[in-house]
């Protein structure tokens, strides 16, 4: 019985990152590479892509209570978002690929989700002119909750304390690359590219009835207000926090103990994190890799 409780508490090695093609990943990542490449996108396809830890599971789980919670009001609470919505890139052995599991989708629309750089997108997403929305979250922000999630989830890349963090943070030494060249790449893209609902973070949490009208707009659906109020109370934080098929505890590599997949979800939890002197020294570098580009984000709201 020593044996089985010891093996069962033994470590899964934490994956290590790589440069692939000038972006750090890690190989879940990049193992079913060919096959993501050359996903079949159809033209009714919903792409939903962001940096990760920007509020992909929130809109996921909006556009999912869109489009199928008045067909299936038990959806929501019965079936976890990751097969609701599946994770394009991901490979882990034993468990369907993110590209078997959209195969496999019956719902029409699709939703699917990823954290690819633009670049990185399959070239049949372009062709067939799919709808996609891109979410993105203020840097601050983004970096404290994106460490968080690295504390909890063995099948991230060690995190290191705080300070390191930070700093592979602007160094876009962690997984998905730079954020900086994430949220430049997608916007530029949007400027050439119409299909592309380009939605901040912070303005979902400033004004949640604006920006679901602008996704609603941008969609072209037209819910009833009771409708509208179901999506708005299934999307609120505590709900989502509370709900097992929104908050990611039936994954058994994310230790909860550490910290919860969703922790606060609020707007300036970053200033809990930085120090002055941490702040003032990311705020010069912000503002270097920030010159060339017409994107601007709020810290607090």
């Amino acid at each position: 019985m020593a044996n089985q409780d010891q093996k069962e508490t033994v470590p899964v090695p934490r994956p290590e990152l790589f440069d692939f093609h000038g972006v750090s990943m890690v190989h879940s990542m990049t193992d079913n590479w060919d096959n993501v490449q050359n996903f079949q996108a159809k033209p009714d396809d919903i792409l939903i892509a962001t940096y990760p830890k920007a509020g992909t599971t929130w809109v996921s789980h909006m556009l999912d209570l869109l489009y199928f919670g008045k067909s299936s009001p038990k959806r929501g609470v019965s079936l976890p978002i990751y097969e609701r919505v599946p994770f394009l890139e991901i490979c882990i052995p034993f468990l369907p690929t993110g590209v078997e599991s959209a195969d496999k989708m019956t719902t029409s629309p699709r939703l699917i989700k990823t954290h690819l750089p633009v670049q990185f997108v399959p070239k049949s997403f372009w062709e067939q002119k799919c709808r996609i929305v891109y979410v993105a979250r203020n840097a601050k922000d983004n970096v404290v909750s994106y460490f968080h999630f690295d504390r909890m989830n063995s099948a991230q890349p060690e995190p290191g304390d705080w300070t390191s963090y930070l700093q592979k943070f602007q160094e876009g030494k962690l997984l998905f690359g730079s954020w900086y060249d994430h949220v430049k790449g997608w916007w530029e893209k949007k400027q050439a590219y119409p299909k592309l609902l380009y939605v901040h973070y912070e303005d979902l949490a400033e004004d949640m009835d604006r920006e679901l009208d602008r996704v609603c707009s941008f969609l072209g659906v037209c819910p009833t207000e009771e409708e509208r109020c179901q999506v708005k109370e299934g999307v609120e934080f505590d709900a989502m926090k509370n709900n097992r098929m929104t908050n990611y505890s039936t994954i058994d590599v994310l230790d909860f103990k550490i910290s919860p997949f969703m922790r606060k979800g609020k707007v300036g939890d970053w200033k809990n994190h930085f120090t002055v002197y941490q702040n003032e020294q990311f705020d010069k570098e912000y503002k270097k890799k920030m010159m060339s580009t017409t994107l601007w984000f709020r810290n607090e709201i």
